[in-house]
């Protein structure tokens, strides 16, 4: 069990810390600022750009260039209609791509996998609480998900980790969810209940928590920022989520 007054220090110094780091992103900072009219605006500007020559760059106005990351962010956070910006996947925009994929998408949510995880929790002694936290994370529960090293599915297993914890269909979610458990389970026993190292660990391999000599949380919490980033940030998610429920 994590010591709270631990979790707490960290999960806000965590915290200040991508405060800071988002005041020198424009597409961070920035994101969810416009009101609705403005957003309108940005979308009826894009969609009066189609056809023009040169495709999305040229239409735009100069100081709208940067915006197709965050446009596509709003449009997914508001959950409008983005048939009008998705017509730019013809014209090389590859946030179109990408948006157009989400936007056909039908988001599940925990309930659509609650009885997988509680099956799994129960057969491999781990709280169903973190199984669905770990879940939200990595994949916001697309059971399709593939990410940029080729995880896979809902608890984003790489093809060996499938392999060694018996999972011969990775986008099956059921197997998906036992397999994922079961590493999740290993982990826990070998780092003996630390939570936020088998975290680490399940993001970034046991081997590289390891060579840095963490066994307990208050290893990891005070070398934190020897781990990659990525694998910060994802600590400190799931973190996050089992600290607020």
């Amino acid at each position: 069990m994590i010591r709270p007054e631990l979790l707490s220090h960290w999960l806000q110094a965590a915290n200040a810390s991508t405060i800071a780091n988002n005041a020198h992103d424009p597409i961070a900072s920035e994101a969810g600022s416009y009101t609705d009219s403005e957003f309108a605006a940005l979308l009826e500007q894009m969609a009066n750009a189609e056809g023009q020559a040169g495709g999305l760059e040229s239409g735009v106005q100069p100081q709208l260039r940067v915006i197709p990351a965050k446009l596509a962010l709003e449009a997914l956070a508001r959950q409008v209609p983005v048939t009008t910006y998705l017509s730019y996947e013809s014209a090389g925009a590859r946030e179109a791509a990408a948006l157009r994929a989400a936007a056909s998408f039908a988001p599940a949510s925990s309930s659509s996998f609650q009885a997988n995880i509680e099956a799994a929790a129960a057969r491999h002694g781990v709280s169903s609480r973190l199984i669905d936290a770990v879940i939200q994370v990595e994949s916001a529960y697309d059971p399709h998900a593939v990410s940029h090293a080729g995880a896979k599915g809902l608890m984003q297993l790489m093809d060996d980790t499938a392999r060694q914890v018996g999972v011969a269909n990775v986008f099956d979610p059921v197997q998906n969810i036992n397999g994922g458990t079961r590493f999740l389970a290993d982990l826990l026993r070998k780092y003996e209940g630390n939570t936020a190292v088998a975290l680490a660990a399940y993001n970034a391999g046991p081997g590289r928590v390891d060579r840095l000599g963490i066994s307990n949380d208050e290893q990891l919490f005070a070398r934190i920022d020897e781990l990659p980033v990525e694998t910060q940030g994802y600590v400190r998610k799931v973190l996050g989520i089992l600290n607020r429920e």
